[in-house]
């Protein structure tokens, strides 16, 4: 009623202007598609933080046996991005985070300080995952030339996109003779971000929230000691972006807090390192280069 009354009065008095709304931001135009995947990833404001965290568990799968509950898992990944123009690759933006992901006992889901392998039935010492950095850049063309899509997909008032990612590099832990005998880090990430297609592709809003899905299959982990043992682990976990990072769980923040305080908050946004991963991180604790704190 009161848009009915306020469309009259400016019809009769000719003394306003009509709201007019906005267009929607095009997935099919690369710059549109940029500012999409810089809103869904983190914000179009430069250094606005932001917070994903998700949880699940992990497996084993080996021939003749019976997958294995190994773990819980829970984990986050704090975030910001700042706008950046390429010379050659046109505008974007740069994303810098740091990402933890810890492992919880099955039954009691505390956070593991050691583990006894059910294979060996020997007890080792857990690492957990807590990679800084992890950065990634997105700009209207891609590294081949083509301008840059968004691969999502919209249906029913909702979006949805979906990430996969094999993997297959030579292990940061092996040798110069990996071609010879083996050990390319072979594994694969699956993501799903779901969320409000309006929100997403309003051009007045900064950020969009969406609830995550994500799926690892990979090797063992290195300290598991498995020795080159036939079998693999996948992790299935669901989670969202959080409104804030103090929005997460108190026993992950206490977590944090207690045991690697730094990532209360992304890289800045200069950072310019490169990625981490968890075989790299691994490497560097098992040579000494970087200690774990003590539980």
């Amino acid at each position: 009623m009161r848009f009915l009354t306020r469309f009259l009065q400016c019809f009769i008095l000719s003394a306003c202007v009509l709201p007019t709304y906005a267009e929607q931001l095009d997935p099919n135009k690369a710059s549109d598609a940029v500012k999409i995947a810089m809103k869904s990833y983190c914000s179009t404001v430069d250094g606005e933080m932001t917070t994903f965290w998700w949880e699940g568990k992990a497996f084993s799968r080996r021939q003749g046996e019976r997958d294995k509950h190994l773990f819980n898992v829970e984990g986050m990944n704090t975030r910001a991005c700042v706008s950046d123009d390429h010379v050659s690759r046109g505008q974007g933006f740069r994303l810098v985070s740091k990402e933890i992901l810890l492992y919880r006992d099955p039954k009691t889901n505390e956070v593991l300080d050691s583990w006894q392998n059910p294979w060996t039935d020997e007890t080792v010492r857990v690492l957990h995952v807590v990679n800084d950095p992890v950065n990634m850049a997105v700009y209207e063309k891609g590294r081949s030339g083509k301008p840059f899509r968004w691969s999502g997909r919209i249906s029913e008032g909702k979006w949805r996109l979906n990430i996969t990612v094999p993997l297959f590099y030579p292990n940061p832990l092996g040798g110069k003779y990996q071609s010879e005998v083996g050990g390319t880090y072979h594994a694969t990430e699956m993501f799903n971000f779901l969320g409000d297609a309006k929100e997403l592709l309003d051009p007045k809003t900064t950020t969009a929230f969406s609830h995550v899905g994500w799926v690892r299959i990979s090797d063992w982990f290195p300290w598991m000691n498995m020795g080159g043992r036939e079998g693999q682990l996948y992790m299935h976990t669901a989670g969202l972006r959080l409104s804030s990072w103090d929005a997460m769980p108190e026993t992950m923040k206490s977590e944090i807090l207690t045991y690697y305080p730094s990532y209360t908050k992304p890289p800045p946004l200069d950072d310019n390192r490169k990625n981490v991963t968890s075989w790299e991180y691994y490497k560097r604790v098992a040579s000494g280069e970087e200690a774990v704190p003590t539980r």
